[in-house]
């Protein structure tokens, strides 16, 4: 069966196509099982968690009411089973679905006897203790959590029905050996078609002279009807001729697929930058509700309350700062990405810029237990001395973060030629592979950090630090080894001997608010609330509006604002800038003002460095945004209302 040349070529393109095939298709499924089930027990994990969390605060005050609606709030997700919340003794206090346990020590027990899975359903269970969590801000390390002493407050239950899983495994397997079908028959038909074409090639090539062989189509031999090759003379010049018609034919063919890759490149872009819209506009929508959260616990953070209740303030503050601080790092990239950090070059003391570093990093280091040296030092540097800070304050917020014990040294030397400074920061932390040194200047890459602990950091510092480097012209230096600590180093242009003036001293501004008219325009009713009522609780006068018309009226009616205070997106056909440029055509002044938005798009944040307005990104910090109004409240000459 095997004796003819076709024959052997197709069993020998057919077995590994069949072997891969299979393989491939054994490893995605068993893959995907896999990945199915990590994401079942993740899900579970997380369900408990929110459950824990959402129940702490019902089981301390004894609220059960508000442990029932956790309870049934959780019990409404996908899959759920059932859903139960006992107090410290194992008596359920509130419950959620079909169970016939009656105390948490049954569903302990019986999960710990046919652990995992009881019947189809996995159990996940754990306690709920009481926890605070430290405040920090934004160069500080990120919050952890913290165990007071306390009681235990009670147990979690939560299981999950394993019908739904089980189903998408079967689903999946039918698809794999679907896939894994097609990929045979297609294997198959290419295999006899490849087998073909090789087949014909070497019949023909047996009978190929050497110079069609080395491509000259053009090239004929003499036939001679009395020689007994003429047949195969004749057939070569036919297949020569053949050849280079094939050649500009072929030539034609890749034009034609030149030109259709081109169209499909025009397709891949169009439909990257659809994906670019759509990421901007789910950042924008989830900016919305954490600017208004930061908001409304700020202000809540400033009214009489009892301890219990300012621990839970501090709780929420702390997680709003946690997520602010992801949105920011995520903006700083977006910025740099963008082009639009602007850079201002100055000439500055070292020294000025540790001064600076040393009161949060030196508490940092402390709370890890950690000795920071920052080492005093007369040079002065050539750049940009915000974005350098920046860059600084990541290097040694990193180092602290990967150093469990010892000591985190900055330092400033000069180099051989005395053309540049070395800013240095090193650490006795774990040190850092070989082939982790190509990835750690990636978004989001931790080293010994798989889990994704926040108490090390979101893995974009390094990131940040590489983009600004690239951005100012400074060179980054990196030396470390597993175990024996690390050493990253800043290549600064230096100030030339006799050519270093003295720092001039930063304006000050009036600290007070009161009286300082704001007028608000937001289109998010949330938003300008909380907005509104932070600003008031500053002493502020607030007028708000809902849209640039209605601001407009507001002018009209007689209202003279210090300062506007404008989110981007407003409907009605007038967006903050537009708002904001008919606002000081129709008062005849600069009024000075600023911008909020959700958007992090490249081109909102030309226009607006364009117009000379600060944006803010939301979520925008209270602080920030109070030392801005500060700010342009001491520029304005508009009379404040009081």
């Amino acid at each position: 069966m095997l004796s003819s040349i076709r024959a052997r070529m197709l069993v020998a393109a057919l077995l590994p196509v069949f072997l891969v095939v299979v393989a491939l298709v054994i490893v995605f499924w068993l893959g995907r099982v896999n990945d199915m089930n990590e994401s079942h027990a993740q899900r579970g994990k997380l369900l408990l968690q929110q459950t824990i969390l959402a129940s702490e605060l019902g089981l301390f005050s004894g609220n059960f009411e508000s442990l029932q609606s956790v309870v049934n709030g959780v019990h409404r997700e996908a899959e759920v089973q059932q859903v139960t919340v006992f107090d410290a003794s194992g008596v359920a206090l509130a419950h959620s679905g079909e169970s016939t346990r009656k105390t948490y020590q049954e569903v302990v027990s019986l999960a710990l006897l046919n652990a995992p899975r009881i019947g189809g359903v996995d159990t996940f269970y754990g306690a709920i203790a009481t926890r605070q969590i430290a405040l920090d801000d934004l160069y500080s390390e990120p919050y952890t959590y913290v165990e007071v002493d306390k009681p235990l407050l009670g147990y979690a239950v939560v299981q999950l029905a394993r019908e739904g899983l089980a189903r998408r495994q079967r689903e999946m397997f039918f698809l794999a050996v679907g896939v894994g079908l097609a990929g045979l028959i297609l294997g198959g038909l290419l295999a006899a078609r490849l087998g073909e074409g090789v087949v014909s090639p070497i019949l023909r090539v047996s009978r190929m002279m050497e110079r069609i062989g080395r491509g000259d189509f053009s090239s004929r031999i003499a036939e001679q009807p009395d020689d007994p090759m003429y047949e195969l003379q004749t057939g070569l010049n036919r297949m020569a001729m053949r050849l280079e018609w094939g050649r500009d034919e072929l030539e034609q063919r890749v034009r034609e697929a030149t030109t259709e890759i081109s169209a499909r490149k025009e397709e891949a872009e169009a439909a990257t930058l659809a994906k670019s819209r759509f990421l901007a506009a789910a950042s924008h929508d989830l900016r919305q509700p954490t600017h208004a959260l930061g908001m409304f616990i700020a202000r809540l953070g400033q009214l009489p309350l009892d301890e219990p209740t300012r621990k839970l303030v501090g709780n929420l503050e702390a997680s709003a700062h946690a997520m602010q601080d992801l949105l920011d790092s995520l903006l700083d990239i977006s910025r740099l990405d963008a082009g639009v950090v602007p850079v201002h070059p100055t000439q500055f003391a070292v020294q000025v810029l540790f001064d600076k570093l040393a009161p949060t990093l030196s508490s940092m280091a402390a709370a890890k237990g950690l000795r920071l040296r920052i080492r005093p030092t007369l040079l002065w540097a050539s750049t940009d001395a915000a974005l350098l800070q920046r860059m600084v304050m990541n290097l040694v917020q990193n180092a602290i973060n990967y150093t469990a014990q010892g000591t985190v040294l900055v330092a400033c030397r000069p180099t051989s030629q005395d053309t540049h400074v070395r800013i240095e920061v090193w650490d006795s932390g774990i040190g850092i592979s070989a082939q982790d040194q190509l990835e750690i200047y990636k978004e989001f890459y931790q080293v010994g950090n798989r889990g994704r602990d926040r108490n090390q950091g979101l893995g974009l510092g390094l990131n940040i630090v590489e983009r600004s480097a690239q951005l100012l012209g400074v060179e980054v230096g990196l030396q470390s080894e597993p175990g024996c600590g690390t050493r990253f180093t800043l290549r600064v242009p230096a100030v030339p001997a006799g050519a270093i003036d003295e720092l001039a001293p930063e304006p000050t501004v009036a600290s007070d608010l009161a009286g300082v008219c704001v007028l608000l325009i937001e289109d998010d009713a949330s938003a300008r609330t909380s907005v509104s009522e932070l600003l008031e609780s500053w002493g502020c006068r607030v007028a708000a509006a809902a849209h640039g018309a209605a601001a407009m009226e507001m002018v009209r009616l007689g209202i003279v604002p210090t300062v506007v205070v404008s989110d981007y997106r407003l409907g009605e056909g007038v967006n903050g800038l537009q708002a904001i440029a008919l606002l000081r055509e129709t008062l005849g002044e600069n009024l000075p003002a600023c911008l909020m938005s959700g958007d992090t798009d490249a081109t909102l944040m030309h226009a607006a460095q364009s117009t000379g307005l600060t944006l803010l990104h939301k979520p925008v910090r209270p602080a920030k945004l109070r030392s801005l109004l500060r700010r342009l409240a001491a520029a304005s000459n508009a009379p404040t209302v009081s």
